[in-house]
């Protein structure tokens, strides 16, 4: 079951979800809104390794926006920071940000419960766009969860993205064993 706008309303009010910033505006009919934060990304090097620390570097927007190109995959952030206690978020593009050929993860829509972070998006585009801080970009839904939970996200001594923070993530998969 996917949360109504009363029920992500009601979850925010008993702390079960946390936005901020929370701007009520953002609120849709079963999602929340959330945009693109300040800092972007890439990778330093063009071959990754997943078997290693592939290092990236920031760097901010400037004012005037920032001119994304394809074949580039652009690490970026979510403005808002999240917690969600009881529920299992997605976080999934906007449609209009579809419509401009923009891709905002590839395979990680999905938080857990327990997640407590900004997002860190896996931007890449169709042909060149224009992007800027602030602006919509995704958003997101809350989906209920049957049962206990046993193993939250923040709670697991193994979870790689705990460490909160404005700016975009690189990978983590070096820190796995195989």
């Amino acid at each position: 079951m996917i949360l109504g706008d009363k029920e992500i309303l009601a979850a925010i009010a008993k702390k079960e979800i946390i936005i901020e910033p929370f701007r009520k505006k953002c609120l849709g009919t079963n999602s929340y809104d959330v945009h693109l934060g300040k800092y972007l990304a890439r990778y330093k090097d063009h071959i990754l390794d997943a078997k290693k620390h592939n290092e990236i570097e920031h760097f901010e927007i400037p004012k005037d926006g920032y001119v994304l190109h394809p074949n580039t995959l652009y690490l970026g952030v979510t403005e808002e920071y999240t917690e969600t206690h009881t529920t299992v978020p997605f976080l999934e593009g906007k449609s209009s940000v579809g419509r401009l050929g923009i891709d905002i993860h590839a395979t990680a829509g999905k938080g857990d419960v327990g997640f407590c972070n900004t997002w860190t998006l896996e931007i890449s585009c169709t042909h060149p766009v224009r992007v800027y801080a602030g602006m919509p970009i995704g958003q997101l839904i809350y989906f209920m969860v049957a049962g206990d939970i046993k193993n939250y996200y923040n709670k697991k001594k193994n979870a790689k993205y705990n460490t909160r923070t404005i700016r975009p993530v690189e990978s983590m998969m070096w820190k796995n064993k195989f």
